[in-house]
């Protein structure tokens, strides 16, 4: 699921991960100056085509969080010097909030309104105070300016604001209008070539439950692609959860296939600590194994149900957790452990950055496709360098459009789980 750390500046209490999180596999003051030429020029001209299809497997796509820029402090200016922008094809902008049955703005601080500085702009110039746009999108748009292939979508939604969703499937053409409106805003429109929905999750439930219909998300990415039209792109964050009778069966994802360029589905987050007691168990599986707590939560049972559907495989990318899940009180190295609650994290008990872990506790050994490493009493499970070749392999024999993960902070500096993706 994509659950995001709220900043403190707009933190809100989020219910128990406990209680839901089982229900998806898959989860949120300017300076002086002058403004210079480049600061001041207006949105480039759309009138060309925004995207050239590529061959079935080349797609890399990151999340970029506007939370991260809090306490994380990653800006996109870490995209470029750690090397990920050279190797990615697509930025996800996470989020965008839905309510009112509209598409709006979730982080307009972080979005348009954070003054970088010299030293934290990806072009190295210090925004000024009169500039028509600061912020994230400013810096995606100089980004854009280093990388002119690399697009940038908006993403909508999340296991935070999944909630305005069933009010937008109650009058599609009207949420479609007031997303298109938003996303192609003559202030950014050139930051933007598109649109994500990640809706968590139609006609069942996530954070709080949907009863819109299985027909919903069809009418809603239909509406979406009328609107946007050919150019844009219009894609969507799904479920993994591939049980006979679950999530993927609760919407109609192979009838809305023909409206999306392609599909996300969320292949992590399959075990976690919300299951306080364990047992213990990797999250984000390639394969199944002998002793796994749910037959269905692993990545391959996911791709074969959504391919079993008649979905293109070139409409699927394959999803990674830059992250890993883990427990305490674990006194068994091996998965299928029992265990007394969430491990520590930096920012959300029981989760943790790549980046910490693969010091902080480094893989001790490999089930399913991916790693797991037990330190003191803590059991973690995330993917590796080793492990992502891995999946990459899997990914070019299913024939897939590409890879995404979730979400570019958490690697390491230079970049290291992104390289090797590509």
């Amino acid at each position: 699921m994509h659950r995001p750390q709220l900043p403190r500046t707009r933190f809100k209490a989020l219910v128990s991960a406990a209680c839901c999180a089982v229900l998806g596999a898959g989860l949120l003051a300017g300076t002086g100056g002058t403004a210079t030429a480049a600061q001041t020029a207006q949105p480039a001209s759309k009138t060309t085509a925004k995207h050239v299809p590529k061959a079935a497997g080349s797609k890399v796509l990151g999340y970029f969080t506007d939370w991260g820029t809090y306490d994380r402090k990653y800006y996109v200016k870490n995209i470029e010097t750690s090397g990920s922008a050279a190797r990615l094809t697509h930025i996800n902008y996470a989020f965008g909030n839905v309510t009112g049955g509209k598409c709006v703005m979730g982080d307009a601080e972080a979005a348009t309104g954070r003054a970088y500085t010299a030293a934290e702009s990806v072009d190295g110039v210090a925004d000024t105070a009169n500039q028509p746009l600061r912020g994230n999108f400013n810096q995606l748009r100089e980004l854009k300016r280093k990388h002119p292939n690399l697009k940038v979508l908006w993403s909508f939604g999340g296991w935070t604001w999944s909630g305005g969703f069933g009010e937008a499937a109650r009058n599609p053409a009207a949420f479609a209008k007031s997303c298109y409106d938003l996303v192609e805003n003559s202030r950014w429109a050139d930051v933007f070539d598109g649109i994500d929905i990640d809706w968590e999750y139609p006609n069942t439930c996530g954070l709080t439950c949907d009863t819109s219909g299985r027909a919903a998300f069809k009418d809603v990415m239909a509406a979406l692609r009328a609107k946007f039209g050919p150019r844009d792109l219009v894609t969507a964050a799904i479920t993994a959860d591939a049980t006979p009778g679950g999530k993927i069966d609760a919407a109609d994802y192979a009838g809305a296939a023909r409206y999306v360029d392609w599909y996300n589905p969320m292949t992590y987050d399959f075990f976690g600590a919300w299951a306080a007691t364990g047992p213990t168990a990797p999250h984000s599986a390639l394969n199944s194994y002998p002793g796994i707590p749910e037959a269905y939560n692993h990545t391959s049972a996911t791709i074969a149900k959504l391919k079993g559907l008649g979905i293109p495989a070139s409409k699927l990318l394959l999803g990674i957790g830059f992250y890993g899940r883990g427990w305490t009180g674990v006194t068994q190295s091996a998965p299928g452990g029992t265990a007394t609650g969430p491990a520590a994290g930096t920012y959300e008990a029981g989760f943790e950055d790549y980046k910490v872990l693969k010091s902080k506790c480094p893989a001790t050994g490999t089930v399913g496709g991916t790693a797991y490493a037990k330190c003191g009493s803590d059991w973690w499970s995330y993917d590796t360098p080793a492990t992502i070749r891995t999946k990459m392999a899997y990914k070019d024999q299913q024939g897939l459009g590409g890879t995404f993960f979730w979400e570019l902070s958490g690697d390491t500096s230079n970049g290291e789980l992104i390289r090797a993706i590509k």
